[in-house]
């Protein structure tokens, strides 16, 4: 019978808010819940952006899809001395995305727009100003989704890579042993590989969120032993609990 697990390594930051479900599980179950990045966003430095030979000051619009989005942006634009200007139109992929805008511009002096949470919502807002010209920050692992709907509604677009995503350095993690790691990219696992390219899982419980991930750690021959989402598992801490009590 597999050993009872104790102690859990999520591949993510730690919560910034203290009502996190997992806190809330390793309550419940008495566990020890670790948090550690496996992988972190570094930006592109204003000489490499200019190989791109985007011009910023050719686009009427921009689309952003993250808070990394909006940070690199604005800090590309500080470091290329580009002023960015009051007509700009932003267009969020959610509500969230936009509010963070506050942090580089006075929020109700800009045109703003925001889709609900899907880039499916906010194609039909950029659909209605098709004559704007775009640019697209976006990182090295952008979905390829994203501009190939974009370009099936001939919208006049640049994809402007501004960060990129890398392996973060775990060595200080080897002499540490988890009963679970737990997965929520791809990236995680290419990570841990990298990190401890002799890495055997044994008895290690691997959890993965997401098919991407789930792919990946087969192709990497691990053993999935929790993955959500399912129907009876939506989120993560939920299938680690029906786990731990053998559902």
């Amino acid at each position: 019978m597999a050993q009872k697990i104790k102690t859990i390594l999520i591949s993510q930051p730690r919560p910034t808010t203290e009502k996190s479900p997992y806190f809330d599980l390793a309550d419940r179950q008495k566990l020890t819940i670790d948090f550690r990045p496996f992988i972190h966003v570094e930006g592109v430095d204003g000489q490499e952006f200019r190989q791109q030979r985007i011009a910023l000051a050719e686009h009427t619009a921009i689309i952003l899809t993250s808070r990394n989005a909006v940070d690199h942006f604005f800090r590309l634009a500080e470091e290329m001395r580009f002023d960015v200007p009051d007509t700009m139109k932003y267009f969020c992929i959610s509500e969230a995305t936009a509010f963070y805008l506050q942090k580089y511009v006075v929020y109700r002096k800009r045109k703003i727009f925001y889709g609900k949470q899907s880039f499916l919502d906010l194609m039909d807002l950029i659909k209605k100003h098709k004559t704007e010209t775009f640019l697209l920050p976006c990182s090295d692992l952008m979905k390829p989704s994203i501009p190939k709907l974009l370009e099936e509604s001939k919208i006049n677009f640049s994809r402007a890579m501004m960060y990129r995503t890398v392996c973060s350095d775990l060595s200080d993690l080897s002499d540490v042993k988890y009963d679970t790691l737990v997965f929520y990219s791809p990236s995680g696992i290419e990570s841990l590989f990298k990190n401890f390219p002799k890495f055997i899982q044994e008895d290690t419980r691997i959890a993965t969120f997401g098919p991407t991930t789930a792919k990946a750690a087969k192709e990497a021959n691990l053993r999935i032993d929790i993955a959500a989402p399912t129907p009876q598992a939506p989120s993560m801490t939920m299938a680690i609990e029906q786990y731990i009590l053998g559902k």
